[in-house]
């Protein structure tokens, strides 16, 4: 008993220890480049210092300008990334409970995955336009198949036993579905959701500097255009900010619904 006690208490403070070099370490990046941008060892006027880029966000901040860009961004991204993995997990649990939809949809996959997403660009412009539409298409094609190979990954990696007594015990197709091969493959999936929200945040960039008004991309583009590096540097590091969160989010989603995980 005292040993379990005593393992829990180890692992409680290396939990504790992970979440302070979690948040130490890009405070310490960020003294770092402004001790280096003071000194003059690195050039300011391409690597702006983080007080004056601090200073330029508290600036947006306040005249509102900022909360505008970030929710349209947010906005585009959630809805562009929905699009994308619903779809995507029902084709990877489709993929991989039945051969014959596999043998058909992989060779796609494997044609269709290569293809750099940015160089999709002009032809989604070419179809949808500048508009909303545009931008949440791009988010959705970008990420669609990364989502369904991690699904088909985790589904084709379920042990064939729990088939087999899903299959003995007269099991539906929805049960199929809901009951073996979704919550065997939910590791695998949450996997995948975070690889596409990695790649979604960085296709709405791209996407609101070709064609947008209002954005996130479309600001770090427009202070480039007029070198305007701080509040460029305050676009790329919100960027960097809603990639990490979002992934303590998914993480945190995917300890609630499978807590027979461990990392």
């Amino acid at each position: 008993m005292d040993s379990t006690l005593q393992d829990e208490a180890q692992e409680l403070h290396r939990r504790r220890w992970d979440r302070v070099l979690s948040v130490a370490s890009p405070l310490l990046l960020l003294a770092l480049w402004e001790v280096l941008s003071r000194a003059e060892l690195i050039d300011t006027r391409f690597f702006s210092r983080p007080s004056w880029i601090l200073t330029t966000f508290w600036d947006l901040l306040v005249s509102g300008e900022l909360v505008r860009h970030v929710v349209i961004s947010l906005m585009r991204v959630l809805v562009g990334f929905t699009v994308a993995a619903v779809p995507g997990v029902i084709l990877g649990l489709t993929m991989g409970l039945f051969r014959p939809v596999r043998a058909a949809v992989e060779p796609i996959i494997a044609a269709l995955y290569p293809i750099p997403k940015l160089a999709l660009l002009p032809l989604l412009l070419l179809i949808f336009g500048t508009g909303e539409t545009f931008k949440i298409m791009t988010i959705a094609l970008g990420c669609v198949l990364l989502i369904t190979v991690n699904t088909l990954a985790g589904v084709v990696n379920i042990d064939p036993v729990y088939l087999d007594v899903a299959r003995n015990f007269g099991a539906g197709r929805r049960d199929f579905y809901l009951t073996v091969a979704l919550p065997g493959a939910l590791p695998v999936i949450f996997t995948g959701l975070k690889l596409g929200m990695g790649v979604a945040l960085l296709l709405i960039v791209a996407a609101e500097m070709i064609g947008a008004r209002s954005g996130i991309g479309y600001m770090i583009w427009t202070s480039y255009q007029i070198f305007d590096l701080e509040q460029m540097y305050v676009g790329l590091l919100l960027m960097a900010f809603f990639g990490y969160v979002s992934t303590l989010f998914i993480n945190l989603l995917e300890r609630w619904i499978i807590p027979w995980k461990r990392s």
